[in-house]
């Protein structure tokens, strides 16, 4: 692609599309250009807010005419490489969604956001496999694989797939399936989050049959930090598939929006998700109650719309960088463990927050339809995200890569999700390490056949 210093903007063909065209002079650029994510944002010549899939396709002919750089937004909450200059493509007003009760499926957009799916499922006793935020774009999420709430109980988002529209390089609008196009279908699932093969405009997906579960967090002081990490990773291989847990930790601003509790506190949370009864999810419980007092306890019984108590992540926009690294079947020692807390605690030059995901059960497994989700075979997810707003960007780098360095022993791989901001150094290796050398090998030589002129940029 061409470097913006050394092309003109070319007037993009605004008759041609129904959504509307921005430039950077108009009064809804900058707006269209933010996302979740506020510590950077897409600079293009030219955002086309697409109304459906034939708006997309005008906007990549466009890019691929002319050699623009070119981009997707839908939530902003992962943004990629930031554009300057080219094309930016909004999906956020393609919004339909149809549940399929009896099939239990859904065909949503590409700027469906999982509460909205989330919303729609439960009028019919279903839940799709959302994550943590409720904001946080489906599409995406699930192109990039996808880790749950009860992930280790139904494996990965792209693993329940059905189907994908998707606009390629070479403007055809493709109805991607297992047998329409295999290896394309094998590649978006896990591989094709942020473009790489082209922009999907909307999934098929499977919807599993959970009305309710048990879970909420245990919040501790985060004097028993430690002893909640070891005591959580001593409990993790007791518990079954159906439960899936992290622990965070994070030192809260004092700020009066947040809980008397919590303010000006350093805590330690355990997440907690387990598709059972009340009673067997108390008794899988209590070991983590026996480390000590608890600050607070939400655990209950909650219908799956109320699913985001689980991890109360903040819905406002803000500015934030990190990454992540999967660890094999056993977390570093506790030395090592210690030393990463030290790091990401109060003393942190700005608000940093860590967490350990518990991987394995279905996540573990191959679906039957395989993908390109890569690293099955870890055991535990850690990430490490920081507040920019503020911060010094290179004293966050060092901090994060320190943190890397720390636990490389045990690293097997990263997450095509997870991935937060260009100001600091994330995940190492990139989007690379998030598949093997097989798998690698095998999304560049699709990428080859289906983006020769690498219009989405690499994979």
């Amino acid at each position: 692609m061409a470097d913006r210093a050394t092309v003109s903007p070319v007037p993009f063909p605004t008759g041609r599309v129904r959504g509307r065209v921005l430039l950077p002079d108009d009064d809804a650029y900058s707006e269209e250009c933010s996302g979740f994510q506020a510590g950077y944002r897409h600079c293009p010549d030219v955002v086309v807010c697409a109304a459906d899939a034939e708006d997309v396709r005008t906007a990549v002919r466009h890019a691929a005419a002319h050699e623009l750089p070119f981009a997707v937004q839908a939530t902003g909450h992962g943004l990629g490489t930031a554009l300057d200059g080219g094309v930016l493509v909004s999906t956020r007003r393609m919004t339909d969604i149809h549940v399929d009760a009896a099939a239990r499926t859904a065909r949503i957009g590409a700027g469906v956001r999982w509460g909205q799916v989330i919303e729609e499922a439960a009028r019919f006793g279903l839940a799709p496999l959302s994550g943590s935020g409720p904001g946080v774009g489906a599409v995406s999420y699930t192109l990039n694989g996808g880790v749950g709430l009860l992930a280790r109980q139904y494996g990965y988002a792209a693993d329940h797939v059905r189907s994908l529209d998707v606009v390629t390089s070479d403007t055809r609008l493709r109805h991607v399936t297992e047998d329409s196009d295999p290896e394309l279908f094998w590649a978006l699932r896990g591989g094709g989050g942020r473009g790489g093969f082209g922009v999907v405009t909307g999934l098929e997906i499977g919807l599993m049959p959970v009305e309710q579960f048990y879970g909420g967090q245990l919040l501790f002081d985060g004097e028993l930090a430690e002893d909640v990490v070891e005591g959580w990773r001593a409990w993790t291989p007791t518990v079954p598939e159906e439960l899936t847990s992290s622990v965070t930790l994070l030192d809260y601003p004092d700020i009066p929006v947040l809980p008397e509790h919590l303010r000006g506190r350093y805590v330690a949370q355990v997440q907690i998700a387990y598709n059972g009864l009340q009673a067997d999810g108390e008794r899988l419980v209590d070991p983590l109650r026996a480390i000590g007092p608890r600050l607070a306890e939400t655990l209950r019984t909650m219908p799956y719309s109320e699913s985001a108590g689980v991890y109360n992540e903040p819905d406002r926009p803000h500015g934030y960088a990190g990454g992540n690294v999967l660890l094999g079947g056993e977390l570093p020692d506790a030395g090592v463990l210690r030393s990463v807390l030290e790091l990401t605690g109060p003393r942190a030059p700005a608000m940093t927050v860590l967490s350990l995901r518990h991987l394995g059960g279905a996540l573990g497994r191959e679906p039957e339809v395989p993908n390109a989700v890569g690293h099955r075979d870890a055991g535990c997810l850690l990430v490490v995200l920081s507040v920019t707003e503020g911060a010094a960007l290179a004293e966050l780098g060092a901090l994060h890569e320190r943190v890397f360095e720390l636990v490389e022993p045990w690293t097997v791989g990263s997450n095509r999700n997870f991935r937060y901001g260009r100001a600091a150094r994330t995940t190492p290796g990139g989007v690379r390490a998030a598949h093997d050398t097989g798998h690698h090998r095998r999304l560049t030589g699709i990428k080859a056949l289906v983006d020769p002129v690498n219009l989405f940029g690499r994979v």
